[in-house]
Protein backbone atom coordinates (compact mmCIF):
# COMPACT_ATOMS: atom_id res chain seq x y z
CA UNK A 1 0.00 0.00 0.00
CA UNK A 2 1.65 3.34 -0.99
CA UNK A 3 2.11 5.91 1.70
CA UNK A 4 -0.35 9.02 1.38
CA UNK A 5 2.00 11.13 3.30
CA UNK A 6 5.33 10.75 0.61
CA UNK A 7 3.45 10.57 -2.06
CA UNK A 8 2.30 13.78 -1.16
CA UNK A 9 5.57 15.48 -0.41
CA UNK A 10 6.84 14.33 -3.71
CA UNK A 11 3.58 15.87 -5.30
CA UNK A 12 4.80 19.25 -3.19
CA UNK A 13 8.51 19.15 -4.40
CA UNK A 14 7.63 18.85 -7.88
CA UNK A 15 4.92 21.86 -7.58
CA UNK A 16 7.64 24.14 -5.77
CA UNK A 17 10.39 23.18 -8.68
CA UNK A 18 7.68 24.10 -11.33
CA UNK A 19 7.05 27.19 -9.33
CA UNK A 20 11.16 28.19 -9.77
CA UNK A 21 11.13 27.96 -13.19
CA UNK A 22 8.50 30.75 -13.38
CA UNK A 23 11.42 33.26 -14.42
CA UNK A 24 12.31 31.40 -18.18
CA UNK A 25 8.89 32.24 -19.13
CA UNK A 26 9.48 30.12 -22.10
CA UNK A 27 9.68 26.77 -20.36
CA UNK A 28 7.67 27.86 -17.49
CA UNK A 29 4.42 27.69 -20.47
CA UNK A 30 5.74 24.44 -21.68
CA UNK A 31 5.88 23.04 -18.38
CA UNK A 32 1.86 24.12 -17.82
CA UNK A 33 1.35 22.73 -20.89
CA UNK A 34 3.04 19.81 -20.25
CA UNK A 35 0.95 19.44 -16.29
CA UNK A 36 -2.13 20.37 -18.37
CA UNK A 37 -2.10 17.08 -20.68
CA UNK A 38 -1.35 14.99 -17.25
CA UNK A 39 -4.32 16.60 -15.10
CA UNK A 40 -6.09 16.27 -18.27
CA UNK A 41 -5.17 12.32 -18.27
CA UNK A 42 -6.11 12.24 -14.43
CA UNK A 43 -9.37 14.09 -14.88
CA UNK A 44 -10.13 10.96 -17.59
CA UNK A 45 -9.48 8.20 -14.96
CA UNK A 46 -10.48 9.37 -12.10
CA UNK A 47 -13.68 12.20 -12.64
CA UNK A 48 -14.53 13.10 -9.35
CA UNK A 49 -14.83 11.13 -5.64
CA UNK A 50 -11.29 9.45 -5.45
CA UNK A 51 -9.23 9.29 -2.59
CA UNK A 52 -6.16 10.44 -1.74
CA UNK A 53 -5.16 6.89 -0.83
CA UNK A 54 -6.33 6.15 -4.87
CA UNK A 55 -4.20 8.24 -6.37
CA UNK A 56 -1.25 7.47 -4.62
CA UNK A 57 -1.61 3.92 -5.63
CA UNK A 58 -2.04 5.44 -8.85
CA UNK A 59 1.02 7.59 -9.06
CA UNK A 60 3.00 4.35 -8.18
CA UNK A 61 2.21 3.31 -11.57
CA UNK A 62 1.58 7.05 -13.36
CA UNK A 63 4.98 6.94 -15.00
CA UNK A 64 4.25 5.06 -17.66
CA UNK A 65 1.05 6.52 -18.77
CA UNK A 66 2.46 9.72 -18.48
CA UNK A 67 5.65 8.96 -20.43
CA UNK A 68 3.14 7.74 -23.50
CA UNK A 69 1.01 11.15 -23.24
CA UNK A 70 3.90 13.39 -23.25
CA UNK A 71 5.76 11.54 -25.97
CA UNK A 72 2.33 11.65 -28.03
CA UNK A 73 1.40 15.13 -26.77
CA UNK A 74 3.99 17.21 -25.12
CA UNK A 75 6.28 19.43 -26.42
CA UNK A 76 10.02 18.09 -26.87
CA UNK A 77 12.80 17.88 -24.49
CA UNK A 78 9.93 16.26 -22.14
CA UNK A 79 12.18 13.57 -20.39
CA UNK A 80 13.89 16.14 -18.74
CA UNK A 81 10.83 17.62 -17.23
CA UNK A 82 8.78 14.05 -16.45
CA UNK A 83 9.12 13.81 -13.09
CA UNK A 84 8.18 17.97 -12.09
CA UNK A 85 5.41 17.36 -14.78
CA UNK A 86 4.12 14.37 -12.82
CA UNK A 87 4.87 15.64 -9.34
CA UNK A 88 2.70 19.21 -10.04
CA UNK A 89 -0.09 17.66 -11.78
CA UNK A 90 -0.61 14.65 -9.34
CA UNK A 91 -0.36 17.93 -6.68
CA UNK A 92 -2.28 19.76 -8.58
CA UNK A 93 -5.19 17.04 -8.88
CA UNK A 94 -4.79 16.06 -5.02
CA UNK A 95 -6.95 19.15 -4.27
CA UNK A 96 -9.82 17.36 -5.48
CA UNK A 97 -9.75 14.13 -3.17
CA UNK A 98 -12.79 13.65 -1.19
CA UNK A 99 -10.48 13.52 2.12
CA UNK A 100 -7.98 16.04 1.15
CA UNK A 101 -6.58 18.15 3.78
CA UNK A 102 -3.82 21.54 3.30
Amino acid sequence: MPSVVTARQEWEQGSRRLDDLRGDRRLYARLLHDVELVTDELQRRFGAGFTLQELAAAYERAEDWTRHILEERGAPGWPTRLTTVLDAAFHSYARGAVDYQP
